[in-house]
């Protein structure tokens, strides 16, 4: 046995060897190039710090940032047939199914959650892009209108982000069907007088602007979303003309009047608050007014003990 081959040389190679670091600790803007830390986006709401470009975030994070606490609870959504076509191009849909199940850790599309905003109680849902590119398929369908049910129920607000490519082909002609359900699921909300918020996020495109995403009593939409029925591409083909600069952009539908509000994504919490309790009646928030969170010690103190420990904090 050569302990220097064994034992030296194994030794020294290991402080010289180049250890693997992990490749989702940085971002690559695609509109400035910058790389941006993983934390820094996560606490900017997937926003650039450097240019402002807003990348692709999940409904739970969203729901996150947007509801008090981070705190909110999942409504429940009725599962339609899995595969009612029995469609296969490159793969079946079960597999793509599987395979995008496990890329997000969701089941579907797109998420349904209720909790308070602002000490204002919403029932949120929100599509995730990277499913599938969002399609709306029939489960999209089951949750818009779980989503309005419980509203109506509540007698709560709905607010929906919308994110999508268009209907899910391979469902055919069952996921066209969701865009005559999901808009007589908004009729239910205006006949119940409840306020109805869309935040279109990038991309909103196909059926989806064709049905509930242009529906909401108020349209407000992020920064630079593309927002259209056909992509800017395939009306140029179509046309043979070049496209005004910007064309289908939220900037551009909101000098033109499709939008009501363009917002950044950091600000559009406290512009959802103000603008739901202005259509339901209810005076303005005061910032700051959320309960002190619960410290150690006092967390196992009587209600009244621990309401007086609360504010003797807030004193000193």
């Amino acid at each position: 046995m050569n302990w220097i081959t064994n034992y030296v040389r194994p030794r020294i190679n290991s402080f010289f060897t180049r250890r693997d670091t992990p490749e989702n600790l940085w971002t690559k803007c695609p509109e400035c190039g910058t790389m941006r830390f993983h934390r820094e986006l996560a606490e900017n709401l997937q926003v650039c710090t450097n240019c402002g470009h807003h990348l692709p975030i999940t409904p739970r994070e969203r729901f996150s940032a947007l509801f008090d606490g981070g705190i909110f609870r999942e409504v429940a959504v009725p599962e339609p047939i899995s595969d009612p076509l029995q469609f296969r191009d490159q793969k079946k849909y079960p597999d793509r199914m599987k395979a995008a199940q496990k890329a997000t850790g969701e089941k579907e599309a797109m998420l349904v959650a209720e909790g308070e905003m602002g000490r204002t109680g919403i029932v949120a849902a929100a599509q995730d892009f990277s499913f599938m590119g969002g399609s709306m398929g029939m489960y999209v369908g089951n949750a818009i209108i779980a989503a309005a049910e419980r509203a109506v129920e509540l007698k709560r607000p709905l607010v929906l982000f919308s994110a999508a490519g268009g209907a899910r082909m391979q469902e055919g002609i069952l996921s066209l069907m969701q865009m005559p359900r999901t808009t007589v699921a908004v009729e239910m909300l205006k006949e119940a007088g409840l306020p109805y918020v869309v935040v279109l996020t990038h991309p909103t495109t196909g059926g989806v602007t064709a049905s509930y995403a242009m529906l909401g009593d108020v349209q407000i939409a992020e920064p630079n979303a593309l927002i259209c029925f056909a992509g800017p591409r395939v009306i140029e083909q179509t046309i043979r003309e070049k496209l005004p600069e910007g064309f289908q952009r939220a900037e551009y539908l909101l000098e033109h009047g499709m939008l009501d509000r363009v917002t950044p994504r950091g600000a559009l919490r406290d512009e959802l608050i103000a603008i739901l309790r202005m259509l339901t009646g209810l005076p303005p928030a005061v910032i700051g007014d959320l309960p002190a969170p619960a410290t150690p010690d006092s967390a196992a103190l009587p209600p009244q003990d621990a309401e007086a420990e609360a504010g003797e904090a807030v004193k000193t």
